[in-house]
């Protein structure tokens, strides 16, 4: 087996007179940009344009710095979805107009008030549509899934009941529409009422909010949050199960600021009944202003070139309880991006300074692991819509020495 001393060792070029030329010290900065497009991606081994890994055309050598320079991502994301875990709502009507307490007798009345009272410590779920909401939608969707859910249960109480008179009676009256919920577009708040029911919202159970969808499309990883946790906390109901309050007759709600639900209504949103003598409504107003917009940011994680650290959402655990260390996560994006309040268009872009800085030089980086999560660590839903940003590559390739030969005087 041969060995070399190759400090002892002399190059020369046997070819020519002149020794080979010797690598300077000196470098110079090259630079090498890489674009980026999520539908290149392997979509078999990586549906999810959240996550996935590339391999770039070729190695890129010797690296001192790697910037974002650009990005264009969609902005048709849904703030409400299955996967986000906020389109799903719980209540319950607590106590039901009784015909019978104001000395009315009407049968299709008391068949309602029986299949309320019988199912009062039951809950009612509803489920909005995935997407994007202005406040008069959301009112909208609410008002019309809590009506047309109680609407199902009592038509099946009829059923089970073969009260087919009643049933037909009920379904030409429109089924069960006491749920009224309106937005006040001074204060910014939504308010729940009823016409004639005590009902409840239920707030507090959040692991029950978050899981009663299970065929959700997107893997979820998300970290606990007290501030985002259901479709509750967008309406800006409190973390507590809401009971609503009865008015009296002298105190009935209203806006001051104009009409809200017809022409010259005069902000009177919320009256009793007709087909319920002697009811009162109920109503519940939210506790804190609607939110609509969703994260205002997205987190971008490329392998090896995180340097963002990052706070965590505090939650009660072990660690948190027991020590007074941070949760946050070291090097945990590459960078920080804004993304459009609302999607009005398809498209939001800008430049973008963040960049991870080498030293020593990095030798070689080929592939590329990305993935693009909100704050709460949940990967970020693009659907089928691509998006594309552009890293810039800066390189240290040594300057080859080189001398000045003057031939003649």
């Amino acid at each position: 087996m041969s060995s070399y001393n190759f400090q002892n060792i002399t190059y020369s070029n046997t070819n020519q007179n002149h020794p080979l030329q010797q690598s300077s010290q000196e470098y110079y900065q090259y630079k090498k940009y890489v674009s980026i497009h999520s539908e290149d991606r392997d979509v078999l081994s990586y549906p999810n344009s959240s996550q996935f890994e590339i391999e770039m055309p070729e190695d890129i050598t010797n690296i001192s710095t790697v910037k974002m320079i650009n990005w264009s991502f969609p902005s048709n994301y849904n703030v409400f979805s299955e996967s986000n875990g906020n389109i799903t709502l719980m209540f319950s009507i607590n106590t039901a107009y009784n015909p019978g307490e104001h000395n009315y007798n009407n049968n299709l009345q008391n068949s309602i008030f029986a299949a309320l009272f019988y199912n009062q410590s039951n809950k009612y779920t509803i489920t909005i549509e995935e997407g994007f909401y202005n406040p008069t939608q959301m009112v909208t969707e609410l008002q019309n899934k809590m009506n047309e859910a109680v609407t199902q249960y009592i038509i099946s109480y009829l059923n089970t009941h073969a009260y087919t008179d009643l049933l037909e009676e009920f379904i030409t009256n429109g089924g069960y529409n006491r749920f009224v919920v309106v937005y006040n577009s001074v204060s910014l708040k939504i308010w729940f009422g009823n016409k004639a029911d005590i009902f409840t919202i239920f707030n507090s159970d959040m692991s029950t909010l978050s899981n009663l969808n299970t065929t959700q499309t997107c893997a979820r990883n998300r970290l606990p949050d007290y501030s985002d946790w259901g479709l509750s906390s967008n309406l800006g109901l409190p973390r507590y199960n809401t009971t609503s309050l009865q008015a009296t007759l002298d105190s009935t709600p209203r806006f001051y600021y104009g009409d809200v639900n017809s022409y010259n209504d005069k902000g009177y949103w919320l009256l009793p009944d007709a087909s319920c003598p002697g009811a009162l409504v109920t109503y519940i107003e939210c506790s804190y202003k609607i939110n609509l917009f969703g994260p205002s940011y997205i987190y971008i994680s490329i392998d090896g070139l995180n340097n963002i650290d990052v706070t965590s959402p505090f939650n009660t655990s072990d660690f948190t309880l027991k020590t007074n260390g941070t949760n946050g996560i070291v090097n945990s994006a590459f960078a920080k991006l804004p993304i459009s309040s609302t999607p009005i268009s398809q498209y939001y872009d800008r430049d973008a300074p963040y960049y991870k800085f080498f030293e020593p030089a990095k030798d070689r980086i080929r592939r590329l692991k990305i993935k693009i999560t909100y704050h709460n660590d949940e990967l970020v839903d693009f659907g089928i819509f691509n998006y594309t940003f552009t890293l810039e590559f800066t390189q240290l390739l040594p300057i080859v020495g080189r001398k000045l030969i003057k031939y003649g005087n």
